[in-house]
């Protein structure tokens, strides 16, 4: 795995292979990565990483927030559950020397603790478990989606728009579908 653009492009980060079931770590591809990156950056979305603060959900290796920093956003939040996640996501910050930049809370994405609004939220739970839904209520409840927020669901499926969000944009990439969202 590594950066695709910006400030570390090309920079590897720690890799868990093709994923580690037990951790539910399942990283997205480079190149799910690249094309997804790219539609957000391809002016439909204005510029949603330029001075972006972001909360990655369900964050694994923290590839996700970690390019969205490499881009232009001004923070990251990850948050992750498993301790091997923790520890790459950890590790990443460390290489890419940006810990004044990102910080990480150990805890189920289903049950944060309150937050201040972000204005770009990457979701990538397990597939097909019904997490998604219920982490974007909890973020929203908690005070982590600030108004206009650009939400990015990764997903098995697409995803229906839950109440408060309007549906942007659906795509698919191999067996990933990913969901753009916009709070109102």
């Amino acid at each position: 795995m590594r950066i695709i653009a910006g400030e570390w492009r090309g920079r590897r980060l720690a890799s868990v292979g093709k994923g580690d079931p037990g951790a539910h770590l399942r990283p997205t591809t480079d190149r799910v990565r690249e094309s997804l990156f790219n539609m957000l950056a391809g002016g439909r979305f204005g510029d949603p990483f330029e001075g972006a603060v972001v909360l990655d959900l369900f964050a694994g290796t923290g590839a996700l927030g970690l390019e969205a920093l490499s881009r232009g956003a001004l923070s990251a939040t990850f948050v992750e559950n498993g301790r091997v996640g923790q520890r790459l996501i950890r590790e990443n910050v460390k290489t890419l020397d940006c810990s004044d930049r990102a910080s990480v809370i150990g805890a189920d994405a289903t049950r944060l603790p309150a937050g201040a609004p972000c204005s770009l939220v990457f979701l990538d739970p397990p597939y097909g478990k019904g997490l998604g839904a219920r982490a974007l209520e909890v973020a929203r409840t908690q005070g982590w989606i600030g108004a206009e927020a650009l939400i990015v669901w990764e997903e098995s499926a697409p995803q229906v728009a839950p109440e408060g969000y309007a549906a942007l944009e659906a795509r698919r990439y191999g067996d990933t579908h990913v969901t753009v969202l916009r709070s109102r």
